[in-house]
């Protein structure tokens, strides 16, 4: 942990140099990062957003865009940035979150969704506001609910259809204790690595699969080194646009009007195109030569269930949220 702090001060002393320290030439500057291709739809929500901002502002406020881990090798060094002063703005998933802030953890519960439309229901409505506005006491500003869809698994070893067809396989996962676990209760074995040794680690062989949202798998070519695509949709992939509270905080409150209207706009943007791409890469990807199952999740649901009892008391209180999102 100090080594990944001391590597994003010595970045963020990097980036003061090259004139990126905040304020330059009288305007506001924010760097927005995030982990993946600026092929990806968090590229194309923080594009709007970056335009909406920019125009209402009448450019008083920049946004510098900072796709494929320029800004921090994967989503917890950025989110640490966003507390150190690297990073302004954060678009990306809130798997790490959990490490942050533990009722994050609500969202990484194995098929608490059922469909995209009870996911938006939950995020927009009371649970997903209360959810964000706790990141305020870590120097964290929630600012509107991204997606990244839900999460599917690849191999190179086999096709999967049931949770047996899991057992023995190694796989990287994010670093989600949650989300290890569910795979460990299938008989996985899960690993967590950093995204940017992602792509090397399949194609060395090092980890068998990796489970994504299909925008992730087809943007970043998975396809290249993965045979075997299951449809599985084990867990809905929150992601957020967050930016530094003090950054926030000190800007005029007529910017900080237009950053949360920007941010709620690009949202709504952003998830319009996550599920465009989804519908039409599936088919891509089959012409690329995956294999695409599509399983009975039943079965996964019901191999998955010891989750909720392993980690519902880490909620607290809050537990009651599972209850009531399930019952939905």
């Amino acid at each position: 942990m100090k080594q990944r702090r001391m590597a994003l001060v010595f970045a963020f002393v990097f980036l003061a140099a090259l004139g990126f320290s905040g304020i330059a030439h009288g305007k506001v500057a924010l760097k927005l990062g995030h982990a993946v291709s600026d092929q990806h739809p968090y590229h194309m929500g923080a594009e709007r957003f970056k335009e909406i901002v920019e125009k209402e502002t009448g450019g008083e406020v920049e946004v510098s865009l900072f796709p494929n881990n320029q800004l921090g090798t994967g989503e917890r060094d950025l989110l640490e940035g966003l507390q150190l002063g690297v990073v302004d703005v954060y678009v990306g998933s809130t798997g790490p979150m959990g490490g942050f802030e533990k009722k994050f953890m609500l969202f990484d519960f194995p098929f608490l969704f059922k469909d995209k439309a009870q996911a938006y229901e939950v995020l927009d409505g009371e649970i997903g506001t209360y959810v964000m506005g706790l990141l305020d006491k870590i120097g964290i500003k929630g600012l509107a609910w991204y997606e990244n869809g839900f999460r599917h698994f690849t191999n190179s070893k086999r096709p999967v259809n049931t949770p047996d067809d899991v057992k023995g396989l190694k796989l990287r996962t994010m670093e989600n204790k949650i989300h290890m676990a569910l795979w460990r209760a299938m008989g996985a074995d899960p690993t967590p690595m950093a995204w940017g040794e992602v792509f090397t680690a399949l194609q060395q062989g090092t980890v068998d699969g990796q489970e994504n949202p299909i925008p992730i798998i087809y943007v970043q070519k998975i396809y290249e080194v993965q045979k075997h695509l299951a449809l599985t949709g084990h867990v809905f992939s929150p992601a957020m646009i967050a930016i530094a509270k003090a950054k926030f905080d000190a800007l005029p409150e007529a910017h900080r009007a237009v950053i949360l209207k920007a941010a709620r706009e690009s949202a709504l943007y952003q998830r319009e195109q996550i599920t465009r791409m989804e519908e039409e890469q599936v088919a891509k990807l089959k012409e690329l030569g995956m294999e695409v199952t599509t399983p009975d999740v039943a079965p996964f649901r019901e191999a998955t269930k010891p989750v909720y009892d392993q980690f519902r008391g880490e909620l607290g209180d809050d537990a009651r949220l599972l209850d009531e999102i399930l019952s939905k």
